[in-house]
């Protein structure tokens, strides 16, 4: 990490413990209100300005003052047993990795909220949208002896891989599917394989693997670390029988393996969750293995070459291009087979769901960084191994796609129940990345319902855009 990726932790770890605003933080620190915004689009860091806030933050660690004799807000404490502060919550399909999101020296991460997450993604289309947007790029791969290999780089609750998987069984029924899936929250990998016997019985010949390493690691199925390496916790499994209940009833069975395999711990350097032990699990059906045993990884003997990866909201919104880049998408783009694709999706903004926002905060936009910009620093940091791919940002009417939130025929009226305004609350500020500390301030101050409502009827329901982007290594 840089010096200044590392600095816009602190800042982060500071405003949040201060319940600050990161204006009102480079106000007092820099008189700059927009300086960690400037920071974080690129803008260049004096080593005087540096010392600075370093020394405001190192020097106020309380209610103190800046060195500039600012006042730094108090921390508003007498509600704090009514409104305790909850971890944020998940951004869908993705699975980020200890040292790609979080904050510095604090076991904070924006995805491991369970209530925002699971509402978010039963109450909206994301997943099914992602899906169908995969299927566009399904309609260009090719596969080639052994196996079609693909790669999902944050498998979440499953929906999106096992609704790909009945895709690619449609157009490819015979020909043998490894299916490797990242994922550090052992929740997730839980409600993951609770789709997977459905999958076996009906593509017979796969092979999911899901493991719990680094971006960097994880397409390799190997830590990258000496020690790590001789830890490796690597379980193969070949399920017997031939119906999905007997599958289901052997994987469940594998869940206390699998609690003591997916253990997290939080990094002394970043405050990050990182794993404990670096896992590797293998599933396959025993009656298929003759069929499948060339593609079955091996510890130490895998290609980590795939024709799919899906990267489907692997990094926080607010991170640069650079973090972005460096620490998930040049790695995921260097382990694509010839031919092969690398499908990214994030948020992209500008929706109704912005409007919630900024009814609420005026002003307030999704920090994200755009396909072309992302794009343009994935080459610059490839150097010449970008010759041997294409970098493509489509159109907007081929890369935006909408997904909505779930509402009855007639349920956006002029009495819109409580619990569909809650929905949609939770969503909007789930895409949109609110911290809990501006949440908790916006419920104890109220009205955001009320401008919830305004949305939704000004719009007569709610939607959010994505934006894709695709990486083609050249077939050889």
């Amino acid at each position: 990490m840089d010096e200044i990726e590392a600095l816009i932790e602190e800042i982060e770890t500071y405003c949040r413990l201060h319940e600050m605003a990161e204006s009102t933080f480079g106000r007092v620190a820099v008189n700059d209100g927009k300086f960690v915004g400037r920071l974080r689009s690129g803008s260049n860091l004096t080593s005087k300005t540096l010392a600075r806030v370093r020394d405001f933050i190192v020097n106020n660690p309380g209610n103190a003052s800046s060195k500039g004799n600012a006042a730094v807000p108090p921390v508003n404490t007498p509600n704090r047993q009514k409104h305790k502060s909850k971890k944020p919550g998940r951004k869908t399909g993705g699975s980020p990795d200890a040292d790609v999101v979080g904050d510095r020296k604090s076991n904070f991460r924006f995805y491991d909220n369970r209530q925002k997450y699971l509402m978010f993604v039963n109450t909206c289309s994301e997943k099914w949208a992602i899906a169908d947007r995969i299927g566009v790029e399904l309609d260009q791969i090719q596969p080639r002896p052994p196996a079609l290999r693909v790669f999902d780089a944050g498998m979440g609750d499953g929906t999106v891989i096992s609704r790909v998987l009945r895709d690619m069984h449609r157009r490819h029924p015979t020909v043998p599917f490894l299916v490797v899936g990242k994922e550090i929250s052992l929740e997730d990998v839980r409600l993951s394989l609770e789709k997977v016997p459905d999958r076996l019985f009906e593509h017979p010949a796969t092979v999911l693997v899901v493991t719990n390493l680094y971006y960097r690691e994880a397409p390799g199925l190997m830590p990258s670390s000496v020690p790590a390496a001789a830890s490796l916790n690597w379980q193969e499994v070949a399920l017997e029988g031939s119906s999905a209940y007997e599958f289901d009833e052997q994987i469940k069975a594998l869940y206390p393996m699998l609690s003591d395999g997916w253990q997290v711990q939080t990094s002394e350097e970043t405050g990050n969750p990182q794993y404990v032990r670096p896992s590797v699990l293998v599933l396959y059906r025993k009656d298929q293995k003759f069929f499948v045993d060339p593609i079955i990884p091996k510890p130490g003997r895998t290609d980590g070459q795939y024709d799919l990866v899906i990267a489907s909201q692997p990094y926080r919104a607010k991170m640069s291009a650079e973090f972005k880049v460096k620490k998930v998408l040049e790695p995921l783009v260097r382990s694509l087979a010839p031919g092969g694709r690398m499908l990214g999706v994030h948020s992209h903004g500008d929706d109704p769901g912005r409007d919630i926002i900024q009814g609420i905060w005026p002003g307030r936009e999704l920090e994200q960084t755009n396909r072309h910009l992302l794009m343009k620093t994935l080459r610059s940091e490839l150097g010449t191994a970008s010759r041997e791919l294409r970098f493509n940002t489509y159109s907007d009417k081929r890369s935006l796609f909408r997904y909505d939130m779930h509402t009855l025929p007639n349920e956006i009226d002029a009495s819109i129940g409580t619990s569909t305004m809650f929905a949609a609350w939770n969503a909007a500020i789930y895409v949109y990345q609110i911290e809990d500390e501006m949440i908790s301030a916006a419920v104890e101050s109220g009205g955001f319902l009320d401008a919830t409502r305004k949305v939704l009827q000004e719009h007569g329901g709610l939607w959010f855009t994505n934006e894709s982007y695709v990486v083609t290594r050249k077939a050889a």
